[in-house]
């Protein structure tokens, strides 16, 4: 089966690309830099020179694949639109993927004892009504004869395997944590969220294009930890008892109003349990202390 995955390079698609080659898919993916074509060539991927902002490239290199996962972007309507106008009455799969941060509010690091699951609502606040929006789009294009399916990480971290091996959260608060010689979170810092390794992520995804029925959506997660009990392991590792809290016009400052509020001081609570029981997916890794300990970079 041939794969075509937007954000090859990225940290998530570079993991799901490594994953699916081993299980002798041929995968290929676009490339906006020259010099990462010979790379991803030697990983087994077929580079395909572009970006998602260019409709034809997009839309050829989606029409010569079985499936589509889309990694390279949550919130851009254009890309989503070839994609499923491409893919429009081929009975195609096309995998989108979103993120948990749509599940939060501005919360000023309280915690929340809310777990969602996808047959609740979400009613997100102004400035997530594109990302739900999307998502609710691509669902509904099922009814064009299109396998259509959402995947909704949470807080994504480990290693990855492809050419970009970081997240985003974790990293960023590392590296402030560093600045500032001990963890910090925002606020309270009691506000919880659910995580995922990438390695398991990454077996979500195979699961999903194997069984996931047209018009589906699921949670990845197995694990949640508070950003206070973050930034107590991020002391622990810069070996210091103290943490830090932040105001939010402190964290606004440091890294904008959205991340600040919706990243590092929201809850994002959910429960994987449809993908488990309906696609069969095990995820094995519950480590992100272990992650802080031994693997976030020290760069």
């Amino acid at each position: 089966m041939k794969v075509f995955i937007t954000g090859i390079n990225g940290y998530i698609g570079g993991t799901i690309a490594n994953l699916f080659i081993s299980k002798g898919y041929e995968v290929s993916g676009l490339v906006r830099r020259p010099e990462l074509v010979t790379p991803l060539a030697a990983m087994g991927i077929k580079p395909i020179v572009g970006n998602i902002d260019n409709a034809p490239v997009l839309s050829s290199a989606a029409a010569n694949a079985d499936a589509v996962i889309h990694t390279a972007s949550h919130v851009d309507p254009y890309s989503i639109e070839v994609l499923l106008n491409t893919l429009k009455g081929t009975g195609k799969t096309l995998i989108h993927t979103s993120g948990s941060s749509i599940l939060g509010k501005k919360e000023y690091g309280a915690a929340s004892g809310f777990i969602y699951t996808e047959d609740h609502p979400i009613a997100p606040r102004i400035e997530r009504i594109a990302w739900t929006g999307i998502n609710n789009h691509v669902l509904q294009a099922a009814t064009t004869s299109i396998r259509t399916i959402v995947i909704i990480p949470t807080m994504v971290y480990g290693r990855g395997s492809g050419l970009h091996k970081e997240s985003i959260q974790l990293p960023l608060i590392w590296k402030i944590a560093k600045e500032k010689g001990q963890g910090i979170y925002v606020e309270q810092g009691e506000s919880i969220w659910s995580n995922v390794h990438v390695t398991d992520l990454a077996e979500l995804y195979l699961k999903a294009l194997e069984n996931a029925p047209a018009g589906s959506a699921y949670y990845a997660e197995n694990g949640e930890a508070s950003f206070k009990e973050i930034a107590a392991a991020m002391s622990a590792k810069l070996g210091v008892n103290q943490t830090l809290s932040l105001s939010m016009d402190e964290a606004i400052r440091i890294f904008g109003p959205d991340m600040a509020h919706y990243g590092l001081a929201s809850n994002s609570r959910a429960s994987s349990q449809k993908a488990r029981q309906l696609l069969g997916w095990q995820p094995s890794i519950n480590g992100i202390f272990d992650h802080i300990k031994n693997e976030i970079s020290e760069a």
